[in-house]
């Protein structure tokens, strides 16, 4: 399950200029993210792409940045905002796809290029860079699954806690995820949650629990980490002393301390280095008129709702495990030994060779 980027050999392609640039460097990056709750895009994605925009620019280019706080009525506000100051490009990472469709179509007369950023935008966007996201839910069900073992049957009970309706990323984490699960366990209860908010998916599990009895779950699937941790809260809440495999998303810190402990089985970890960048340099490249970069870049081809054939390029994922923690988000850089390895998670650390 350990799969290499995509179109990684792309990510150098503007070093040289195949056309001459309709923008130089003195260019403005509108950055918009989704929501705050998941605390990757304040501490990683956005410090990558201001970093690459900087490098690629020979540090005259800037970015701006603003987070929708998974308010979309306020993220199609701080569009509007860097509309209306000019900015020359933005990544556009939607609270709601749908909703901020009628905001892509008037940057699009502004003569702004939008890039859908991490979840695919309805209206005129001009590219997409993401992770593939059926992948990640075929990572997380197959983890599931083989977490189970040999003994698994068509009447273990499985409890699903999906991402939000708004979200389209949502519903192909859960499709991947049905792939690998159908025929081979009992979905018992399924959620979605609104918004990805841990108090509901906390809430949904408690109901889970109640409906179907904490001795009768064989597993859960959370489509994401800071899901996954209301869960487990809510599991431990209800007197269950072993808590069963349960699966996450984002590799978030409290996620592979979990992963350390054995409370939560896995996570998928998105190398978000490569997609970070990868958005960085599609931005660059569109607005500097660097055509033949940027198809370079964008090789993958989406459709959404609203546009078909849409340049894209799709990373690949990790399933996260105890077992590749050192080979992954360690090797990254995302975090430290020191930084997952605290006096509370020390024995687990010592008992997997992580130091």
């Amino acid at each position: 399950m350990s799969l290499s980027l995509a179109a990684c050999g792309a990510l150098g392609a503007a070093s040289s200029s195949e056309a001459s640039p309709t923008k130089g460097n003195d260019i403005t990056v509108g950055v918009l993210m989704p929501e705050a709750t998941n605390t990757r895009y304040a501490e990683f994605d956005y410090p990558i792409i201001k970093a690459k925009v900087a490098e690629l620019t020979d540090k005259k280019g800037k970015t701006v940045y603003a987070n929708g706080e998974a308010d979309a009525k306020k993220q199609a506000k701080q569009m509007q905002q860097m509309i209306d100051d000019k900015v020359d490009v933005i990544l556009l990472d939607a609270v709601d796809s749908h909703a901020i469709a009628s905001m892509v179509t008037k940057a699009k007369d502004a003569g702004i290029p939008v890039i859908a950023y991490d979840r695919l935008a309805e209206g005129p966007i001009d590219a997409y860079v993401s992770f593939d996201n059926e992948l990640v839910g075929e990572v997380q069900g197959r983890s599931l699954v083989e977490a189970i073992g040999s003994g698994i049957d068509t009447s273990d009970k499985i409890v699903m806690i999906n991402g939000s309706p708004s979200d389209p990323n949502a519903g192909q984490f859960k499709a991947g995820a049905m792939s690998e699960l159908n025929g081979k366990v009992t979905i018992a209860a399924q959620y979605d949650v609104d918004g990805w908010k841990p108090p509901i998916a906390k809430a949904d599990m408690t109901k889970a629990i109640e409906e179907i009895g904490k001795d009768n779950i064989k597993a859960v699937y959370s489509a994401n980490d800071a899901m996954a941790g209301a869960a487990i809260e809510a599991m431990e809440k209800a007197g269950m002393t072993t808590i069963p495999p349960i699966t996450g998303q984002d590799a978030e810190l409290p996620a592979v301390q979990r992963i350390v402990s054995g409370e939560q089985y896995m996570s998928v970890y998105k190398p978000y280095p490569g997609e970070a960048e990868a958005a960085a340099e599609m931005a660059v490249t569109k607005i500097q008129g660097k055509d033949i970069q940027f198809d370079a870049l964008a090789t993958d081809k989406v459709d959404s709702p609203t546009n078909k054939d849409i340049p894209a390029q799709l990373v690949q994922v990790v399933a996260l495990t105890k077992d590749n923690i050192k080979e992954t988000v360690v090797k990254d850089g995302i975090y430290t030994v020191k930084d997952i390895c605290t006096p509370q998670y020390k024995a687990a650390c010592d008992a997997i060779k992580l130091k």
